[in-house]
């Protein structure tokens, strides 16, 4: 009777986990590589930044002074190998720093797809998501994955690959 007690609860634990799933699945493994936000999504990104960030990360992204660079070598140093869900959730409740978490989960969304796109990280077809468990399945990587030319940092990447040969 316990052995069948045991059994049930299993397939119980396991039928919750798989009907959860594909809320994770559906972005499990990706990259930044992988084009997660729409350059309309950056662009109101940009806009957003400029009413609430520049002030203190300079208008190119590149901090000023104790506000780090929110774009370049420096910062695609310190986010590799993390998540954009924990880079989201790091904005979302520190960001602005005079009211932190005074912006909507799609105007934080919007000034992370406009981060993405000044560290060279490419445009998809599909929004940046505001939901932190998707964003958690998505890896911040410094170097393009193998397969899609040779590895080089995001914001490193030249616009032209025939400039790269000289």
């Amino acid at each position: 009777m316990i052995q069948k007690s045991l059994m049930f609860g299993a397939a119980a634990a396991a039928a919750v986990f798989m009907a959860r799933s594909p809320l994770l699945a559906q972005d499990a493994g990706r990259s930044v590589w992988q084009g997660i936000y729409t350059d309309a999504q950056a662009s109101r990104g940009q806009s957003a930044y400029g009413q609430n960030c520049a002030v203190c990360h300079g208008a190119t992204l590149g901090g000023t002074g104790e506000p780090p660079p929110l774009a370049g070598p420096e910062f695609i140093a310190i986010w590799n190998g993390l998540s954009v869900g924990e880079l989201f959730d790091r904005i979302r409740s520190t960001m602005p720093l005079d009211r932190p978490g005074a912006l909507s989960r799609e105007t934080y969304a919007d000034i992370l797809s406009y981060v993405l796109k000044s560290n060279s990280y490419p445009a998809g077809a599909s929004e940046l998501s505001t939901r932190s468990e998707v964003l958690a399945t998505i890896r911040m990587e410094a170097n393009r994955p193998t397969g899609s030319g040779a590895a080089q940092p995001a914001s490193i990447v030249p616009a032209d690959p025939a400039t790269s040969a000289k």
